[in-house]
């Protein structure tokens, strides 16, 4: 795979200031220059199915995206992809195994909220599994119903 800088949609930003107190948590950066290297160390920890992949094309469409850095290493991602309008959608937000549990991934989805508003989203769409309906819940979301239909062929009905 070919390491390539993602292209920005938007220069980078210094830290996030809504972001939690910098002592709880490494600082949070709107659209940093990130490798697929780095996404996919991160992805991997984090996710046990995940393949490696080029995330350029897909940062390179987005509104917005937040990461925490320790050091070089990325330990905290979210992507913020959108409609060329008014709606956005909430995708991949990641939080490393070892900086689980202290603050980092509301830190990360309050960032790219207010980064995208900023942009001119005025909705914010998330999916998520039942088991996370109380961290959404806590960062303003609220239950929609919604649809959801596979394209691909490969996953058996």
């Amino acid at each position: 795979m070919m390491e390539v800088p993602a292209t920005m949609p938007n220069p980078p930003t210094q830290p996030d200031p809504s972001a939690e107190p910098a002592s709880e948590f490494p600082p949070i950066l709107v659209c940093p220059l990130l490798t697929d290297a780095q996404l996919n160390a991160l992805f991997a920890a984090s996710w046990p199915e995940h393949e490696p992949r080029a995330f350029g094309p897909v940062l390179e469409r987005s509104l917005v995206y937040c990461a925490a850095f320790e050091g070089e290493r990325i330990v905290g991602f979210v992507n913020v992809a959108w409609d060329g309008g008014a709606h956005a959608f909430l995708l991949d937000p990641t939080v490393h195994p070892e900086v689980r549990h202290r603050g980092l991934g509301s830190a990360l989805v309050r960032a790219a909220t207010n980064a995208a508003a900023e942009r001119g989203a005025e909705w914010l769409h998330v999916d998520f599994e039942p088991h996370l309906q109380g961290f959404y819940r806590a960062l303003s979301f609220r239950h929609t119903e919604a649809g959801l239909l596979r394209l691909s062929s490969t996953e058996s009905a």
